[in-house]
């Protein structure tokens, strides 16, 4: 049993080096075009994790991380806060592109 903690430990460590360079330049890009960044991360399953990420000017984007631990430690070196959940003030925040809303409408219809 005491293997096992152990292994648990090595594992929760070595996870905070893990978020990858490239994962961390993207969300400190998007932070800085946009005046600043929140995210909000959401695990999907086997994928990973995905990061969305609200700019302080409406504009939106995400990014995918192998899972959760690894996404919260990218956006801790970012510099970018990670909410807890999907707040009614973020939300507002949000200004979906023209683009997004053709392409929800033609979704819709399709059904």
């Amino acid at each position: 049993m005491a293997d096992g903690s152990d292994t648990t430990l090595t594992a929760e460590q070595t996870a905070g080096e893990q978020a990858p360079h490239g994962l961390v330049a993207g969300l400190k890009a998007f932070a800085a075009g946009h005046g600043g960044a929140k995210a909000v991360i959401e695990y999907v399953g086997k994928r990973g994790a995905r990061i969305v990420l609200v700019g302080a000017d409406g504009e939106w984007g995400d990014q995918f991380a192998d899972d959760t631990v690894t996404a919260r430690e990218a956006c801790a070196k970012a510099g970018v806060t990670v909410e807890n959940a999907w707040e009614r003030e973020l939300m507002d925040q949000m200004r979906p592109s023209n683009d997004l809303w053709r392409s929800m409408a033609r979704r819709t219809m399709a059904r």
